[in-house]
C-alpha cells in the first residue's frame, strides 16, 4: 500500500499536511495491491471468517478500512516437521506437504465462491483484476510460497495454476528439492543455486504463466532464476540488504538482476527485516542497570 512518508524536521506544518494530501490522492487513483497475505484456513471456511473485524492482520473490513484492493493469499507450506522426521525430501513429505497446500487452496475457493462473494472474486488474470476492481469488489490471487508441496512431479505445476496459483517461490526457510534456501549462509548449500529439478519447474512455470518469486531463495538461487526465467520475476515479500544486512534481504546486485528482467520487489513490512537493531552501548547498559526500580 501507499503512505505518506514520515514529515521530516524541516518541513513545516502546512508541507507535511500537503504530502499527506498528495499520498492519499496518488493511493485513492491505484490500485493497491498486497502481494503476500499469511492465513489460516479455518478463518475462510468457518463461522469465524476474514469478513469479521477479527484481532488478525488481514480481514475484509480493514482491508476496506485501508483501502486495499486486492491481494494474494499465500499458500504457504513449511516443510519444518518433515525435516525433524528425516523426510524433508522424501515421498511421504512431500504428500503431507501436497494435501496441506490443496486444504489452503480449497479454503480461499470456498471464501471466495460461498462465504463472501459479493464482496470479494478470485482473479485469475489482470483482465480479471481490472474487471473485479471496476465492479467494486476486492480481488483475491493467490501464490505458492514453498515449492516443497510440488514434490518431484512437474504435473503439480500445471495442477496449482489450474487451481489458481500464479505465482511460486521455489524455497522457504530451509533447502529443498528445487533450490537453495536463504538459510544457507547459516548451515551451508546444497544446491549452489537451483537444483536441476527447479530448472524444470521454471520453464514450466514460464510456459504456463506463473510469476517466478524469489524472495527466501539463496542469492545464488536468485541470480540463477534471474538468468533462467524467460518472464519477469518478483520478490512478493522481501527487503534491500544494504539498509538491514539479513540474509532474506536482497543486495544492490540482485536488485539490478531483478530490475533487468523486468520485474519488481514488494518490500515486506516487517521490523526484523526493514530496521537494524543497534546494540546498546556499554554507558546505556550501565545506566540502565543502575536506574531506580530496574530489576
Amino acid at each position: 500500500m501507499i503512505t505518506a512518508a514520515p514529515p521530516s524536521s524541516t518541513q513545516t506544518p502546512n508541507e507535511e499536511d500537503v504530502s499527506v494530501k498528495h499520498a492519499r490522492a496518488i493511493h485513492e487513483r491505484v490500485l493497491t495491491l498486497d502481494s503476500h497475505i499469511d492465513f489460516t484456513p479455518a478463518d475462510l471456511i468457518s463461522e469465524r471468517n476474514y469478513t469479521q473485524r477479527l484481532d488478525t492482520q488481514f480481514n475484509l473490513p480493514k482491508m476496506i478500512d485501508g483501502g486495499l484492493d486486492g491481494l494474494f493469499f499465500s499458500i504457504f507450506v513449511a516443510q519444518t516437521r518433515e525435516s525433524q522426521n528425516g523426510e524433508a525430501l522424501k515421498a511421504p513429505g512431500y504428500e503431507r506437504a501436497y494435501h496441506r497446500a490443496v486444504e489452503k487452496f480449497d479454503a480461499v475457493h470456498h471464501f471466495t465462491h460461498v462465504i463472501a462473494p459479493e464482496n470479494v472474486e478470485l482473479a485469475f488474470s489482470a483482465v480479471d483484476a481490472r474487471r473485479i476492481y471496476a465492479e467494486g469488489k476486492k480481488i483475491a490471487f493467490m501464490g505458492v510460497e514453498n515449492g516443497y508441496a510440488l514434490g518431484e512431479d512437474l504435473r503439480v505445476v500445471k495442477e496449482f495454476y489450474d487451481r489458481g496459483a500464479r505465482y511460486l517461490s521455489l524455497t522457504h526457510n530451509g533447502h529443498n528439492q528445487l533450490a537453495d534456501s536463504h538459510t544457507g549462509e547459516r548451515d551451508g548449500w546444497k544446491w549452489h543455486g537451483v537444483s536441476p529439478l527447479g530448472e524444470q519447474v521454471i520453464a514450466a512455470m514460464n510456459r504456463l504463466g506463473i510469476m517466478v518469486d524469489v524472495s527466501h531463495g539463496s542469492k545464488d538461487a536468485m541470480m540463477q532464476i534471474a538468468t533462467l526465467s524467460n518472464a519477469p520475476i518478483i520478490a512478493s515479500h522481501s527487503a534491500v540488504r544494504a539498509l538491514c544486512d539479513v540474509s532474506r534481504n536482497m543486495d544492490d546486485e540482485e536488485l539490478l538482476a531483478l530490475q533487468k528482467t523486468g520485474g519488481v520487489i514488494q518490500v515486506v513490512a516487517y521490523n526484523g527485516f526493514i530496521k537494524t537493531t543497534k546494540a546498546e552501548s556499554p554507558e546505556r547498559l550501565s545506566a540502565r542497570k543502575s536506574a531506580p526500580g530496574d530489576g
